[in-house]
């Protein structure tokens, strides 16, 4: 029976050629980018799987309220580290204090490269479960010893044995290789992780972290635990929360807590609002999800309509199967072998498209995903997507195909009567809505980041470039570098600066100033820079004046931003005093000298934080920022700027960054959905195109005799396409008419996002109204013309 069944069903496919490639095309574009996207949700969950004690690892967050908002991060202040160990020793394994990953620059015999890593106590090595290819799981004990992942060992030893070989870290200090373990996969919150060295050397080198031992103020650390067998993360959580509050009555106004934030929820669950966990990345797994289903959906729906549109052709074969004892599950199971056999067809075709693309989509979605051939379980989930597909597309046409009255048919008397069509038309109405929501949802991507770039900045970017400085180094040359990057021609000004340009680094609060309420709690961002700061980076100065080295009274002096006057209450605010609020040593009060306007620094889509920027009289040097001649090439430039710097700095590999370039990667993770929306937006419409294709087809083939009556009766090309096309036209409006509400719903919750956005506006839905429209004649025109251009000869010959 099998064996008839099978035959019969390959007969059917090779008979109708033109629409089980429209079927097989289809479902392989529908199921190739399931496949995708389910790969990729399997690639976001399995983040951290490497970590062994995955389920028992977390780090230490804060949340602190401040004039009624809550903020949470992961800054934590050092004295906890040693609270943790003396008081609740119990209830962790590990307990890790640790710097925030940094660049170093690494050296030996004349071989200069840069690369990230961290200072960490000796249990990281245990936490994090590292594989040791070579030297001794407790490597971080000696103070003066470096851990190297194998790639950074390669690069700097090539095949010698690194074991013992010292190596010069920032031409600051020799540092022993005393291990190399193997690289922690992609896959891993710590996969920049390509050196650890010691904590203790990390606070004998930095008097200021040897001197945060007792300050519960200052949050400059990160704080990794893993907690011990007999309890829970939400115990722990529960029995630290106030440690904070309790050590430091003077942060009790704060209300600072503590939590735990597991591993498992690190990489899709790290946003905050009001400390609270509101999600991060899984909302667009989920999303991702949803438009996969989707368009396999859509893909399904072209399957149905086509095998539901050739009903009339079926009918005689049903009855005659019927009329000699047919049952209909046979019937039903008989129309199920056909969907099977042109779902595994299009599931190869679909093998082959994935295997073709998954670099470029991997390069899409920053990931470095590989095809699972040889697991057994992708074989077994594949086999059971087949039957799923199977039964999604095939159920219905197999159910409605098989209910035929085996009578009617014989007696020439069956048809598909004039309701016979409404599911197509539903289905047909379905797709389009998909489509149309696609297309505006990634309209609106690209309105949004569009909107966001074009967003003044409050400094020139372009001719920019940032040198990071961290070795010691930097800061004693500061002056001298100036003057020789200046006297090279390749620079018209240069300047310091303790953070990037394009983030923040340091929070500060503990400042009083003239018309402050007595209830407010300040916090304001920090930066050190030197007196060309403004200069350099073309900063806007919208009252008084910038820092001047010839003024000895300025470095004492302070900018500050738009949002702070504002933030502070302040009308006239140049003159005015920002005085330490410690009642022990407090430090000088800071003169208000000039305001600048508001610099974007962090997320383009938000508000631009409060901030002051000091000057530098400490020398935190950590970023050099070169103004290139616009009169030299850049090449010419860059290539002066490397020669200088490498006489100065000949242990250091020079390293630069295009400040245009860093501020452009803001807006990657939305370009990277826009990207993506597209692509699943053009595969949607394509699909959806297909089978509106396959139906035109179907409806001018049915209608042959018709059409060739009406042109004998003189109708035109015209009046044929507009017979053909209108019924179509008018479901795709219809479409249009639902998707618009709720793609509007839709995107407008996405916008809430963002504080920054952009206002939805007619325009974007009646654009996409009328590409679907635009679409939609284009597709159906093709067979419609091609059908009324036919010699109506030919179509009445039989009659």
């Amino acid at each position: 029976m099998f064996k008839n069944h099978l035959k019969i069903a390959f007969r059917n496919l090779f008979k109708n050629k033109g629409f089980t490639i429209i079927n097989i095309g289809g479902l392989a574009l529908g199921m190739a980018l399931a496949v995708l996207i389910g790969l990729w949700i399997e690639d976001e969950f399995s983040q951290n799987d490497y970590f062994i004690h995955k389920d028992r690892i977390a780090q230490v967050y804060r949340s602190i309220t401040q004039n009624g908002n809550t903020s949470t991060n992961a800054f934590t202040p050092l004295p906890l580290e040693q609270a943790l160990r003396r008081d609740y020793g119990d209830n962790f394994e590990h307990v890790v204090i640790s710097s925030w990953t940094m660049q170093q620059f690494l050296e030996y015999e004349g071989n200069k490269i840069a690369r990230n890593g961290n200072f960490m106590e000796s249990g990281a090595p245990e936490l994090l479960n590292l594989n040791i290819i070579k030297g001794e799981r407790d490597a971080l004990d000696e103070i003066n010893s470096i851990m190297l992942n194998a790639s950074t060992a390669d690069a700097l030893f090539g095949k010698e044995n690194p074991i013992g070989k010292v190596i010069n870290v920032d031409n600051t200090h020799d540092m022993m290789v005393t291990a190399v373990y193997e690289d922690l996969p992609f896959t891993t919150s710590f996969r920049e992780l390509n050196f650890l060295m010691p904590w203790g050397h990390y606070a004998s080198t930095n008097e200021w972290v040897r001197s945060s031992l007792d300050i519960w103020g200052r949050n400059s650390f990160q704080l990794f635990v893993q907690i011990a067998d007999n309890t829970t993360m939400q115990a722990v959580t529960n029995s630290i929360a106030t440690i904070v509050k309790d050590a430091d009555e003077d942060l009790a106004e704060f209300d600072p807590k503590l939590f735990l934030l597991p591993m498992n929820d690190w990489h899709l669950k790290s946003n905050f609002e009001q400390g609270q966990q509101v999600g991060g990345r899984i909302t667009y797994v989920w999303l991702f999800g949803i438009i996969g289903a989707f368009v396999l959906l859509l893909a399904c729906i072209n399957f149905m309509n086509l095998s539901t549109a050739r009903s009339e052709k079926r009918a005689l074969e049903v009855g005659i199967r019927k009329s000699i004892g047919s049952q209909r599950p046979q019937l039903i199971s008989q129309f199920l072998i056909e969907s099977f056999l042109v779902t595994l067809f299009a599931f190869v075709l679909a093998m082959i498209i994935i295997n073709l693309s998954l670099n470029g989509f991997n390069q899409i979605a920053q990931k470095q995903m590989a095809f699972p051939w040889g697991e057994f379980r992708f074989w077994i989930a594949s086999f059971l997507f087949i039957l799923f597909t199977t039964l999604l597309a095939g159920s219905y046409p197999a159910l409605y195909l098989s209910s035929f009255n085996p009578v009617s048919v014989l007696k020439g008397t069956f048809k598909a009567g004039k309701y016979a069509s409404l599911p197509r038309r539903a289905l047909v109405v379905l797709q389009f809505t998909v489509s149309v929501v696609f297309i505006i949802g990634t309209v609106i991507v690209f309105q949004q980041i569009n909107h966001a770039q074009n967003r003044p900045i409050g400094y020139d970017r372009e001719g920019l470039i940032q040198i990071p400085a961290f070795s010691a180094d930097f800061v004693e040359k500061t002056d001298l570098m100036r003057e020789e990057f200046i006297n090279s021609g390749a620079v018209t000004s240069m300047a310091t600066a303790s953070a990037p340009i394009t983030d923040i680094w340091s929070v500060q609060s503990g400042f009083d100033w003239e018309g402050k309420p007595s209830d407010f709690q300040e916090s304001l961002a920090w930066t050190a820079i030197s007196p060309e700061y403004a200069k350099t980076l073309k900063l806007n100065i919208v009252q008084g004046r910038d820092f001047s080295r010839d003024r000895a009274s300025d470095s004492l002096g302070v900018l500050i931003n738009e949002s702070a006057v504002s933030y502070m209450g302040l009308k006239d605010p140049v003159g005015k005093l920002l005085k330490d609020s410690a009642i022990e040593n407090p430090g000088p009060p800071l003169k208000i000298i000039g305001v600048i306007e508001d610099v974007v620094s962090r997320s383009p889509y938000e508000p631009v934080l409060q901030g002051i920027y000091v000057y530098n009289r400490l020398g935190i040097v950590n970023y050099y920022y070169l103004r290139l001649n616009p009169n030299q090439s850049v090449e010419e430039s860059l290539t002066t700027i490397e020669g200088v710097f490498n006489k100065h700095f000949p242990a250091i590999p020079f390293q630069y960054d295009f400040v245009d370039q860093e501020y452009a990667k803001k807006f990657k993770a939305e370009q990277r959905i826009g990207t993506l929306s597209g692509i699943f937006t053009a595969l949607a419409i394509l699909i959806s195109c297909l089978g509106l294709l396959g139906l035109t087809s179907f409806v001018a083939e049915q209608r042959t005799k018709e059409i060739g009556v009406r042109k004998v009766l003189g109708a035109s090309v015209l009046n044929v396409w507009n017979m053909l096309s209108k019924d179509f036209l008018k479901l795709v409006i219809l479409s249009c008419f639902i998707a618009v509400p709720i793609a509007y719903y839709l995107m407008s919750g996405w916008l809430q996002e963002y504080s920054y956005r952009v206002v939805l506006k007619w325009w974007i839905f009646a654009l996409a109204m009328l590409g679907a429209m635009g679409i939609t004649v284009f597709t159906v025109s093709f067979q419609a013309i091609k059908a009324a251009k036919q010699n109506p000869v030919k179509s009445l010959r039989t009659e």
